[in-house]
């Protein structure tokens, strides 16, 4: 008998549970119930218990002995700073990819990009999620440069719900497409100053699209 977790499904209460935290439709302090969880996604606990797996490692949810899962408290100010460390770290990956990526990296690179466009004329957050998650790490092998790699994706994963979210914030799909643009343009041009800084100010503004999204509104009289 297959015991291994549904994939899929973990997959998608995973993406359900990110969204519902990162957005604050489910508050810091909130105490999710593995079982009710189960029964809201009509899944076996497997599956719950994998998707609460990642949401522990990317720092969201913290297993609390005889409390349950408790959702942790994420300020606009510590995701500023995760978003600035990791503006610095992205940008030493596209400085070095672009003295050492393969003429087949860079091509692929740019396949990526566009193939993008379709998720962008069809508003799909979700599919232009995974893309950005692929282009980036495309960016990141290529530095050839296994240390850094590893510390790439480390602070990815932490990071990634937020990435995710910055997304819905108004324009932010058409202008992070046209940013991939720019860094794509500085590392076909031989350029590794340019595709870094053009690296950091796109992570920069991912990160201040993510502030705006999650300001609250304005007061009314």
């Amino acid at each position: 008998m297959d015991t291994k977790p549904d994939a899929s499904l973990s997959e998608r209460i995973r993406l359900a549970l990110t969204d519902d935290i990162s957005t604050g439709r489910l508050a810091p302090g909130t105490v999710l119930d593995e079982a009710q969880l189960a029964e809201t996604y009509g899944a076996s606990r497997t599956p719950v218990r994998d998707a609460v797996r990642h949401l522990a490692a990317a720092g969201l949810v913290e297993v609390r002995p005889r409390r349950g899962i408790v959702v942790l408290p994420m300020t606009v100010e510590t995701l500023s700073e995760m978003f600035e460390v990791t503006a610095e770290v992205e940008a030493m990956c596209a400085r070095l990819a672009t003295n050492r990526m393969t003429a087949l990296e860079r091509g692929n690179l740019a396949a990526l990009h566009e193939a993008s466009e379709g998720h962008l004329k069809a508003g799909d957050i979700a599919g232009y999620d995974a893309f950005n998650l692929e282009f980036h790490e495309a960016i990141y092998r290529a530095t050839h440069n296994a240390f850094l790699v590893e510390h790439a994706l480390q602070l990815r994963a932490r990071l990634l719900p937020f990435r995710r979210t910055q997304l819905r914030y108004a324009g932010r799909l058409v202008q992070s497409r046209i940013e991939h643009g720019q860094i794509l343009k500085a590392m076909t041009r031989g350029d590794p100053d340019e595709a870094a800084f053009a690296m950091r100010e796109h992570m920069l503004n991912a990160g201040s699209a993510l502030a705006r999204f999650l300001a609250p509104p304005p007061a009314t009289d």
